[in-house]
């Protein structure tokens, strides 16, 4: 009997590397939204449309490096993102007009595509065993959030004594350094053989006539729009709307002694909460059905978020909802993820997943955008919160139609 490739194998090790160091710089984002709209005196949405166009970019590209990496290789996939994202970084730092950090947020939201989950999963997936290939999932997605835990901290840190300009060149030096992790990312081809003898073209025209496929494209969706925009604007809105921090309260004997502080904070325990969250999520993907864990998550994310806007925003709501928001952050990914391949196998799971993932940074365009104009409008983010409840909804009840057969010939042997 052939040998299964153990959980923590060199790939899964490095796949965790990458996406954490790729994760951290991207989730830092929002921490940039005052000190570069001061600098130039921006209005809020020109700095918002930058990085809505940045996940709209990522959106385009994961497909196209997900389907890259199957023609030539991931690794070389992942040194052409790799190179992309530090070219962008480094022209971003050099912006001094809306319309130039706009135009480079292309090329970072490309290299985030390159180094992120559509290549990195597909790779883990084919590496990992049918037992594993779950758990391996959830573990390189709770890597996205360990970056998380300490990318906006980190950047928030370095803006205390150096400019967002140099913040910018050092985060690229970070993503060059990822090349260097490469060889050890070999990955079995771990596919069936009719799964070798479908073209991509086939298993397109297969997944694309599939309503259950169109329902995971729709369902996708508001995840990209809150993550996004809680990415982008949280720390501002906390800023902004959040009550003091009172001299010896629990939070100010903690080191927290501003809201600017608490909102990098709230990010980093949005990213902790969800190691956890992500993990029980590609645990008990192993065990039930993933469209109803799926439905429950969405659930929980409305519920969250509704109360959120509906109570004072105070420090201890906002520690509260972080906790919550963030153990139901990133669990759709090894989930959605892990359903693209039951249904369609692993040979194009990277081009597959990459489409659907193309759904959820429409819904990143539109929440990093839509905060910012709102903004801008109305002086607050109150009917952004709505939006996203609303449709946090609808992804909770799209998912429970999904088929959750396998089409036949997709499945590994060992999985039929």
């Amino acid at each position: 009997m052939q040998r299964q490739p153990s959980l923590f194998s060199p790939v899964l090790i490095v796949g965790c590397v990458i996406i954490m160091v790729s994760f951290a710089v991207r989730a830092s984002f929002g921490v940039f939204q005052i000190p570069i709209a001061e600098e130039f005196n921006w209005a809020r949405s020109e700095f918002s449309l930058a990085i809505a166009i940045q996940n709209l970019a990522w959106g385009i590209g994961q497909p196209l490096f997900g389907a890259l990496a199957e023609k030539v290789g991931d690794r070389k996939a992942i040194v052409l993102g790799a190179l992309v994202y530090a070219a962008g970084l480094v022209l971003s730092a050099g912006s001094t007009t809306p319309f130039e950090m706009q135009a480079y947020e292309w090329l970072v939201g490309f290299g985030i595509a390159g180094t992120g989950f559509g290549v990195i999963l597909a790779v883990v997936g084919r590496a990992s065993s049918d037992e594993n290939r779950s758990m391996s999932l959830a573990i390189v997605t709770a890597a996205g959030s360990a970056g998380q835990i300490f990318g906006a901290p980190t950047a928030e840190w370095m803006l205390s004594f150096i400019s967002w300009q140099q913040v910018f060149m050092i985060f690229a030096g970070v993503v060059l350094a990822l090349i260097l992790t490469l060889p050890l990312m070999r990955s079995p081809v771990a596919v069936s053989k009719a799964e070798l003898e479908e073209s991509m073209g086939q298993i397109l025209i297969k997944a694309f006539k599939d309503p259950s496929y169109t329902m995971i494209f729709l369902g996708f969706f508001s995840c990209g729009y809150q993550l996004a925009f809680v990415t982008a604007h949280f720390p501002a809105f906390i800023t902004e709307m959040c009550g003091p921090i009172l001299p010896g309260g629990a939070l100010h004997s903690l080191g927290i002694t501003t809201t600017s502080s608490l909102g990098a904070i709230a990010i980093s325990l949005i990213g902790a909460a969800n190691v956890g969250g992500t993990l029980l999520a590609g645990w008990l993907g192993n065990r039930y059905s993933k469209k109803y864990l799926l439905a429950g998550i969405y659930t929980g994310r409305t519920i969250a978020a509704a109360l959120f806007i509906m109570m004072p925003i105070t420090p201890t709501s906002v520690i509260v909802f972080s906790v919550v928001m963030g153990s139901l952050w990133l669990a759709t990914v090894p989930l959605t993820s892990g359903l693209v391949a039951h249904l369609y196998g692993l040979r194009y799971m990277g081009t597959l997943y990459g489409i659907v993932f193309f759904s959820h940074q429409l819904g990143s365009f539109l929440g990093v955008w839509l905060g910012g104009r709102m903004y801008d409008m109305y002086g607050d983010y109150t009917l952004v919160w709505w939006i996203g409840v609303g449709i946090g909804a609808f992804s909770a009840i799209v998912h429970l139609p999904i088929r959750e057969t396998p089409k036949n010939g997709t499945l590994p042997a060992a999985m039929a």
